[in-house]
Order: structure tokens, then C-alpha cells, then sequence
């Protein structure tokens, strides 16, 4: 029987949402939340006996003594195998699977596994080091990810040897192994080059990196005629968060005026953001959406004009598809309005 230990939120611990984000480690026994599926999933061969729970904040806060104090939770049931997650796209929750499977692999030497969404920042942290299992964006993949990380799971913990990353449905790690073909490299090549001209499909074997760059605009000439607008994915909002911009995973952004604005009071500007401590930036919005700043560089001549709108959304978790989708609506917006530039701030 293979011994599993899984390691969950707040959130799918049952615990509570972003109020409840910092919560210490805790352990239980058995199966809790998604662990039930996994238990399924991974069949009568494998037993979860334990699952340990920990708020994102407080992982992300306390990296050290959060792992120091997981590694003893986890190394008491003595597993053969450590699975987290599955984190889609929530980047805290991820980072924290991440770097909890890094620590177990490192301390304990057993198998370790997790899964996220390709663009989850903890993807992009660990791919290199752990296998992860690509998932949806969202929970609502629950179905189709479980069962992939069991599947990969049992394999790991058998100790077999793994195919390509498009077979075993993992993450592509940027390992490389020689391999024998029954045809020599430059036939192979120019059947692929002909599959290419004649418009046929084909997969390469050397992949390359997609960069997504970007060319930098000329600069501004003349600062002191120039309007300058503001953006940001720090999620500032008038209080009250009156279109309801999400604080994780933003599916939309909001525009607001500060005409005759000259400071963003407690009063009157929240954050609406879940990836970070909103202390601060509740107390005074400016920290994040500099108002005050530009104002003072108004008055001084240093711009032309601060625009009359800025527009704001939450990076948290927003997927790399809707930010564009969002910029380029209203980089329209801007430019219609004679913006020459942009002050993009985030948290």
C-alpha cells in the first residue's frame, strides 16, 4: 500500500476564503476536501493518510518556518509519495505546492507531484525541478486534473520511467535525453520541412522558448505638454468596489474618474485585491495608484496633465489571455483621448 500525504488550502480545506488566508499549518488525518477524488483516483494501491492544510498568506509570508513546520507534519505519517494541490491557477497556492513538493523532495527523498495551470506563476518557478500536471485555469477542471496527477502519481511512486511530457500530460520540464530513431536525424528534418510547405501537421523535436517581447515606444519629448494616464493591476477601486472586479482571477477591470481628485482617502478608495496584505492600501490608495505624486508633478509643470480616468483591474491569478484582452480595449480608449503616456503601477 502506497502511503500519501496531501497538502491543501484554506480554501479547499473547507477553512474559509481570503479571510481565512493566514492561517497556520494544520494536520488531519485522512482525506479532506479534493482529497476524496484524489483517494478515488489513485485506487486500491494507495491510501492518503493524512492531509495537511495552510493558509496562502501565511505560507507565502513565512516560507521557512511554514515549510520547517510542514516537513515535520508530513514526515511523521512517513509517505512514500507527497501530492499538492491541484493549484489551476491561483498563483499564492501555487508557489505554495511549489515550493512545500521542492522541500519534500529535497528533505524526505520520496516522489513528490502537483498540478496548476500553465500560466500559474509557480509553474513557471518549479517546472524545471518538479513534475506538475497542466490543469485548467479554474476548479471548475477538478475533473479531468485529479485524475491525471494520480495517474502520474502511481507511476512516480513505481518508480517507472516516464514518457514525454505531451504523453503524461506534465508541464515540459526543459530536460532533454538522447534517444534512438530508426531514421537518422537529417531525413527526419527534411520530412518535417516538406510536412511544413505542403501545409500538413508535424511535431517538431527542439521546440524553442516563446517570448512574448515587446517593443519598447519612443520616449515622450516634451513631458511638460504630455497627458499622462494611469493603470494598475493593484486592484484600486472606489470603496465599495462598485463593479464587483474579482480578487483573484479577474475576468474584468474598471474605469473611474479622479477629475478634481487630489488624494485617494481611506474613505474614499479600497483595494480590491487578494494577493496581498490590503493594510496599507487601504489606509491610503496612493501608495498603489500614485494620484497624489502626479498631482503635485501638475502643479509643478513636470506634466501636462494627469488623464481624467484611470483604469484598474487585479493581476492576482488574471490569466496572461485577459490582460491583453483587457489592454488592448482600453489602450483605444487612451489613445482616442490623447494619451502619450502611461503610468502602469502594480503592487
Amino acid at each position: 500500500m502506497i502511503r500519501v500525504v496531501h497538502y491543501i488550502n484554506q480554501f479547499y480545506g473547507g477553512i474559509g476564503g481570503e479571510e481565512k488566508a493566514d492561517i497556520k499549518p494544520e494536520l488531519k488525518e485522512g482525506v479532506v476536501g479534493p482529497g476524496m477524488a484524489l483517494k478515488a483516483a489513485l485506487g486500491a494501491n494507495a491510501e492518503i493518510v493524512a492531509t495537511v492544510i495552510c493558509g496562502d498568506s501565511y505560507f507565502n509570508e513565512n516560507i521557512d518556518a511554514a515549510t520547517a513546520e510542514i516537513i515535520g507534519m508530513i514526515e511523521k505519517h512517513n509517505p512514500d509519495l507527497f501530492i499538492a494541490g491541484p493549484a489551476f491557477n491561483a498563483g499564492r497556492y501555487g508557489v505554495a505546492c511549489g515550493s512545500i513538493c521542492k522541500a519534500v523532495k529535497d528533505k524526505l527523498n520520496i516522489p513528490v507531484l502537483t498540478g496548476m495551470y500553465i500560466e500559474n506563476p509557480g509553474a513557471d518557478m518549479f517546472k524545471k525541478e518538479l513534475y506538475i500536471v497542466e490543469t485548467a485555469n479554474a476548479a471548475t477542471g477538478m475533473r479531468t486534473a485529479v485524475p491525471a496527477m494520480a495517474k502520474l502519481a502511481l507511476k512516480l511512486a513505481a518508480n517507472e520511467t516516464l514518457g514525454a511530457p505531451a504523453e503524461e500530460g506534465y508541464i515540459a520540464r526543459g530536460v532533454r535525453k538522447n534517444i534512438f530513431r530508426a531514421e537518422r536525424g537529417s531525413k527526419r528534418a527534411v520530412n518535417m520541412l516538406l510536412a511544413k510547405l505542403k501545409g500538413e501537421a508535424f511535431e517538431t523535436e527542439y521546440p524553442m522558448p516563446d517570448f512574448d517581447r515587446v517593443a519598447p515606444n519612443p520616449p515622450v519629448l516634451d513631458l511638460t505638454k504630455a497627458k499622462i494616464a494611469l493603470v494598475t493591476s493593484g486592484g484600486i477601486v472606489p470603496k465599495g468596489n462598485p463593479d464587483r472586479i474579482e480578487s483573484s482571477s479577474a475576468s474584468k477591470y474598471g474605469k473611474y474618474d479622479i477629475e478634481g481628485i487630489m488624494d485617494l482617502t481611506a474613505e474614499t478608495y479600497e483595494t480590491a485585491h487578494g494577493g496581498y496584505d490590503p493594510v496599507y492600501a487601504n489606509q491610503d490608495s496612493d501608495r498603489v495608484l500614485p494620484v497624489d505624486v502626479l498631482r503635485d508633478l501638475e502643479k509643478e509643470g513636470v506634466i501636462g496633465k494627469l488623464h481624467r480616468y484611470f483604469y484598474t483591474t487585479t493581476g492576482n491569478g488574471t490569466s496572461v489571455a485577459n490582460s491583453k484582452k483587457f489592454a488592448a480595449t482600453f489602450a483605444q480608449e487612451l489613445l482616442a483621448d490623447g494619451v502619450q503616456a502611461v503610468i502602469l503601477t502594480s503592487t
